[in-house]
């Protein structure tokens, strides 16, 4: 698996982009915001999806439940139900792509 230190940098990274790219994104969106802020942050949750990629696991479903909630507890503690965390990651699609791109 990815080790802890590749993982931080990853979050790090994440991390830097969201705080330049959320501002932006508030400033320039039609709509209205969510009443309630998600419990997890943007980029935990960008970060668990390009870790599932880097990681050799087929099943997000698997990967997310037997590896990020059990083994990664200390570097993502707020993490949410697995249904849950698939509706966060519709909201999360543009910045991941920006991301990535």
């Amino acid at each position: 698996m990815i080790n802890f230190d590749k993982i931080t940098e990853i979050f790090c990274l994440v991390d830097e982009f969201c705080q330049q790219f959320f501002p932006f994104l508030e400033k320039n969106s039609i709509g209205n915001k969510s009443k309630r802020p998600p419990m997890m942050s943007p980029s935990e949750i960008i970060s668990i999806m390009i870790l599932f990629h880097l990681s050799g696991f087929r099943c997000f479903k698997h990967f997310y439940i037997f590896y990020i909630q059990k083994h990664m507890q200390d570097e993502f503690p707020k993490t949410v139900s697995y249904n849950r965390f698939t509706e966060l990651m519709q909201s999360n699609i543009l910045p991941l792509t920006m991301f990535l791109k």
